[in-house]
C-alpha cells in the first residue's frame, strides 16, 4: 500500500514543470524585493510589497487549481469564458460610476470587491489567446483541401473574434492592454498555418499604415485627433518620448526621470535600498528604473537572462507538444510576454512611447499579476497532461515495482 502511495507521490512529482515553477518563483522574490526597496523614497504610506506577496500568494493558488485542469477541459469552456469576460467588459462602459465600478485613474476598467480591484481586461488577454486556440485548432482540423481561400477565412475569423474585445478596451481609453492584444493575434496568425502568401503582404500593409499614423501623429497631430479621435494626452505621449527634456515638467517628467535614473546605476548599481531618483508610482509601469539605478546594467541584464530563459522554455515546450491547442496557446502566452518586456523596458529608455503596460511578474499590481498567474497555470496544465510524460510515468512505476520485489 505504502509502494503504491509513494508512486503516485513520485509519479505526481515528475508531471510538475518545476523548471516554470522555479523561474517564478524567482521572478516574485525580485518583484517583492524590488517594490519593498521602492518603497523607501517615502512617497507611500502603505507598504506594496505586503500586498505583493498576497497577491503572489493568491496567484500560485489559482495557477495550481488551472493546472490540474485538462486542457481538453479548458478547450470546452474557451468560448463561454470569451463570452462572459465580453460581458464583463460592456457592463463597464454601459453602466454609470458606482462603488462597484469606480473611476481609477480616469478610467472606468474594474470591479471593486472590498479591498479587492479586478480589471477584466487583463484576464481577457489570457482567455483570447484560449479562444483564439480553440477557434484555429477547429478550423484545421476540418480543412480538409488547404488553400488560399481556406486561409483567408482563418485569418477573418482570428479578426472577428479579436475585434470585439479590443472595441470593448478602446472604449475604457485603454490603449495600451489593445496593443497587447494585436501582439497576441500576431503570434497566434502566424503559428496558425497561414500561408505566407498571405501573412507577407498583409505585415506590410500593417507596417506602412502604422508607420503612416506616428508619422502623422508627429507632423500633423490635428489630422490624427479628428480622424482616429486620439486625445490631446495620448499625442502629448509622442512628443514628450520623443523630445522629453522639453517636456520635463509635463509629459515628459517620468521619463526624464526615468532616463536619470537608469543612467546613475551605470554598471553596478547605487545598491539596494539605495535609489536616490524620484519617481512617481514607480513600484508599477516603471519599476525597471528602480532595476536598474540600484543593481545598474549587470542587474538589469541578469532580469533579462531571466527572462530569455522563462521564453526560451515556453517556446520548447510548445515544439516538443503535439497538440495544435497547446502550441497556438504557449506562442500566444510568449508574444504576450515578449511585447509586455519589450514595450515596458524599452519605454523606461525612450526607446519606445510610454505606456500603461506593466513589467510581467515584477511590477506591483493583482489584476495584472494573476492575469499573468492564469497564464502560467495554463502552461502548468498542459505540461502535466502531456500523454507523453503521463504514458512514460505509468509505464516505469510496475517496473520498478517488480524489481525492488
Amino acid at each position: 500500500m505504502s509502494n503504491s502511495r509513494r508512486s503516485k507521490e513520485h509519479s505526481w512529482m515528475r508531471r510538475v514543470d518545476w523548471i516554470l515553477v522555479g523561474v517564478i518563483v524567482i521572478l516574485a522574490i525580485i518583484s517583492v524585493s524590488i517594490i519593498h526597496s521602492a518603497m523607501g523614497g517615502g512617497q507611500y504610506s502603505s507598504n506594496f510589497s505586503e500586498r505583493q506577496i498576497f497577491y503572489y500568494v493568491l496567484g500560485a493558488i489559482i495557477a495550481g487549481l488551472i493546472m490540474i485542469v485538462s486542457p481538453k477541459k479548458l478547450i470546452k469552456y474557451s468560448y463561454l469564458l470569451y463570452f462572459i469576460l465580453c460581458f464583463a467588459l460592456f457592463v463597464l462602459i454601459i453602466i454609470p460610476e458606482t462603488p462597484f465600478t469606480p473611476v481609477i485613474n480616469g478610467a472606468k476598467s474594474w470591479y471593486k470587491l472590498g479591498p479587492i480591484s479586478v480589471q477584466p481586461s487583463e484576464f481577457m488577454k489570457i482567455v483570447l489567446i484560449l479562444a483564439l486556440a480553440k477557434l484555429v485548432m477547429k478550423h484545421n482540423k476540418f480543412t480538409f483541401n488547404k488553400s488560399l481561400e481556406t486561409d483567408l477565412k482563418l485569418l477573418f475569423k482570428i479578426i472577428g473574434m479579436s475585434l470585439l474585445p479590443m472595441a470593448l478596451i478602446l472604449l475604457q481609453n485603454d490603449l495600451g492592454t489593445t496593443l497587447v492584444l494585436c501582439a497576441i493575434i500576431v503570434g497566434v496568425i502566424i503559428v496558425s498555418g497561414i500561408t505566407w502568401k498571405l501573412l507577407a503582404p498583409l505585415f506590410l500593409v500593417v507596417i506602412a499604415v502604422g508607420s503612416s499614423i506616428l508619422l502623422a501623429m508627429i507632423y500633423r497631430p490635428s489630422l490624427i485627433e479628428s480622424l482616429l479621435g486620439v486625445k490631446t494626452y495620448q499625442l502629448g505621449r509622442i512628443s514628450s518620448w520623443l523630445d522629453p527634456y522639453t517636456y520635463s515638467s509635463g509629459d515628459g517628467y517620468h521619463l526624464t526621470e526615468s532616463l536619470k535614473a537608469i543612467g546613475s546605476g551605470q554598471l553596478l548599481g547605487k545598491g539596494f535600498n539605495h535609489g536616490e531618483v524620484y519617481i512617481p508610482e514607480n513600484h508599477t509601469d516603471f519599476i525597471f528604473s528602480v532595476i536598474g539605478e540600484e543593481f545598474g546594467f549587470i542587474g538589469s541584464v541578469i532580469l533579462l537572462l531571466i527572462f530569455l530563459g522563462l521564453i526560451f522554455h515556453l517556446v520548447r515546450l510548445a515544439t516538443t507538444d503535439d497538440s495544435p491547442f497547446n502550441k497556438i496557446f504557449l506562442i500566444g502566452y510568449v508574444s504576450l510576454l515578449l511585447f509586455h518586456i519589450l514595450q515596458n523596458i524599452g519605454m523606461t529608455i525612450q526607446l519606445l512611447p510610454i505606456t500603461g503596460i506593466p513589467l510581467p511578474f515584477i511590477s506591483y499590481g493583482g489584476s495584472s499579476l494573476w492575469s499573468l498567474m492564469c497564464g502560467i497555470g495554463v502552461c502548468l496544465s498542459i505540461y502535466y497532461h502531456q500523454p507523453k510524460r503521463f504514458n512514460e510515468d505509468t509505464a516505469t512505476t510496475p517496473l520498478r515495482q517488480s524489481t525492488s520485489n
